[in-house]
């Protein structure tokens, strides 16, 4: 009966103890690295920069002025305005949200948390909010149009709105062809750059 009693006790510890070192895992795993939560940051900044201190300590007013931030970001033209529309909706910004966790970061912005400790919190309740990210934007003087894919090719011309003007092009060259074509027209300094190199 002692022994069952003590294999039981060193049950009960290991598990304490594999308990302990989990619950401390997944706190280091929550920490940002390097380019982590890069939409709920920049957001985060964006509301927080016109907001005032007196809208800032009340948190009726902090909501109605997040909500208003996340309702007219669907009014501003460009591909990334979809990251942070789609952060808002994570977050319950929006009237069409699934989910209501915008106290969890209103308190916090209340009392002056550094946003990045915010989001840092976020991603140990959604990590979802954190692998939102912004779409590089390709460097259209430097880069060398025959090392990039297909893909980048296109999104070039999406990002023209010209989707359609390639729309018989079967090789990567005629893709290369018709973004030398169209830069004068949509990228006219990069295309005097790129002549004078």
């Amino acid at each position: 009966m002692s022994s069952d009693f003590q294999m039981t006790d060193a049950l009960k510890f290991l598990s304490l103890i594999l308990l302990l070192f989990c619950d401390s895992f997944l706190k280091c795993e929550a920490k940002l690295k390097d380019g982590d939560c890069e939409v709920c940051i920049k957001s985060l900044e964006a509301f927080t920069a016109q907001i005032t201190d007196d809208i800032r300590k009340d948190e009726n007013k902090l909501d109605v002025a997040f909500r208003k931030f996340c309702k007219d970001l669907k009014h501003v033209k460009g591909k990334d305005r979809s990251k942070d529309e789609r952060f808002c909706y994570y977050l319950g910004g929006l009237e069409e949200s699934a989910t209501g966790i915008l106290q969890k970061v209103l308190r916090p912005i209340s009392f002056f948390k550094p946003l990045e400790k915010i989001c840092e919190d976020l991603k140990k309740m959604d990590s979802q909010i954190c692998e939102l990210k912004y779409e590089k934007q390709i460097d259209l003087v430097n880069v060398n149009l025959k090392k990039l894919k297909v893909k980048d090719l296109k999104k070039i011309l999406s990002d023209w709105d010209q989707d359609q003007a390639c729309k018989g092009c079967a090789e990567k060259s005629d893709f290369i062809k018709k973004i030398e074509e169209l830069m004068p027209i949509y990228a006219p300094e990069a295309a005097k750059k790129r002549e004078e190199l």
